[in-house]
């Protein structure tokens, strides 16, 4: 997947910086993600989800709301109503830019403020919740009280949230206490769900109840069991938005087809790391990367990785087709493939293969199969080594007509 920036322009004109997280080939369909409470686009649950979304073949755009991150604007004075405007200011310059959000996700008060934008974005197909509250005020519980008895005498107060102190305005918190949003979700018309931990410590599963008992069917729940608020914990990230990624599907795009190439196989630098490549081979987008230790991202599998699975796949393929023509009973094969390099010999590079075959064979049928292995194209393909043409400068191959013709 490829990350970059896309900054756009809030109903006030202040710069909201934004990070569009793009899937390897075309997008089967975009959203557009809320952080938590204060938190920034580069939340960690908000960097995961996005990524895992894009992997999975929906873009993201996740950004700062106003006075946060990198975004301009005064966070204390703006307000969740603000935070509304926002999400309805990043919607228009996707449309704009050819990237409409068909499908609006937000993790805590950014779950509340999706479920506010909602109703203005008529071509969002879908909304998802993380951990949000059913009431937007309850965000105030994580203000001392002494601090809130303070902003009302005085109009604003210094208030520290999350460790990071914030001036907040008498507006900002009376903004909170005036939305309604039991009739909005009531009025939502469009399929919801809500994940939730039953053990979230800052919005209790309370909160998930009264969001479902508002909102009208589709409605789903998803029990994020054993979570903490942010989804900090290895994995938690993860099961989120690939239960969202599932759950969405029925409602968005099918994948797009994808254009006609003249290659076998395309790699093309995503800009992340030294050596991260967006890959195409068939009808397949993946990514190849190098392990950490050579100066990678470890994001993919490496060159020489995919050498070995076209040799474990084709050797898998050859000994189905074979059985298959044999009438004889195999149920699953399964192939592993091992390469190294031996210095000092004239063949440096050695491949080893185990085969595991489940079936009614007897023995002399299994040593028959094992040695069809070594008849597999790609066994022969690299047993025999290969021929190379010259290689050319530029993109496209010329027509095969003029290949005949020359």
């Amino acid at each position: 997947m490829t990350t970059r920036p896309f900054d756009f322009l809030n109903a006030a004109g202040e710069r909201l910086s934004g990070a569009l997280e793009l899937p390897v080939g075309p997008p089967r369909a975009w959203a557009l993600f809320a952080h938590c409470f204060t938190c920034g686009k580069q939340n960690i649950a908000a960097v995961r989800i996005s990524r895992r979304l894009a992997g999975a073949g929906i873009g993201v755009l996740r950004f700062d709301f106003t006075g946060l991150g990198k975004s301009e604007g005064d966070f204390g004075t703006s307000g969740f109503s603000h935070d509304v405007q926002d999400l309805l200011a990043a919607a228009a310059a996707m449309t704009s830019e050819g990237m409409p959000p068909l499908l609006l996700i937000g993790h805590s008060l950014g779950g509340a403020a999706v479920l506010a934008a909602a109703g203005s974005l008529q071509q969002v197909r879908a909304v998802a919740t993380i951990a949000a509250p059913f009431d937007v005020s309850h965000v105030l519980a994580q203000l001392a009280p002494d601090a809130l008895a303070r902003l009302q005498a005085e109009g604003q107060a210094s208030i520290s949230i999350a460790n990071r102190p914030f001036l907040i305005s008498k507006q900002f918190v009376d903004d909170l206490r005036q939305q309604d949003q039991g009739a909005r979700i009531a009025a939502l018309k469009r399929p919801l769900l809500l994940l939730h931990s039953p053990t979230d410590q800052v919005v209790g599963i309370d909160n998930v109840t009264s969001l479902y008992l508002a909102a009208r069917h589709p409605k789903s729940f998803v029990s994020l069991d054993g979570a903490d608020h942010l989804l900090t914990r290895d994995g938690e990230a993860d099961f989120a938005a690939d239960m969202i990624a599932a759950w969405a599907g029925r409602y968005l795009p099918g994948p797009l087809p994808t254009a006609a190439s003249p290659f076998d196989a395309e790699a093309e630098e995503t800009g992340l790391g030294r050596f991260q490549l967006a890959m195409r081979a068939g009808k397949a987008s993946f990514i190849v990367d190098e392990p950490e230790h050579l100066g990678g991202l470890g994001s993919g599998p490496t060159p020489f990785n995919l050498l070995s699975a076209a040799l474990a796949a084709c050797t898998t393929m050859t000994l189905r087709l074979y059985a298959t023509r044999k009438g004889w009973s195999v149920s699953r094969i399964r192939t592993g493939v091992r390469h190294r390099k031996e210095q000092g010999v004239s063949v440096p590079d050695v491949f080893s293969r185990r085969i595991e075959i489940e079936g009614t064979l007897d023995a002399q049928q299994r040593a028959e199969l094992l040695d069809v292995a070594d008849r597999c194209p790609v066994h022969r393909t690299l047993e025999t080594g290969s021929r190379f043409d010259p290689t050319q400068a530029g993109w496209d191959l010329p027509q095969e007509s003029e290949d005949r013709a020359s």
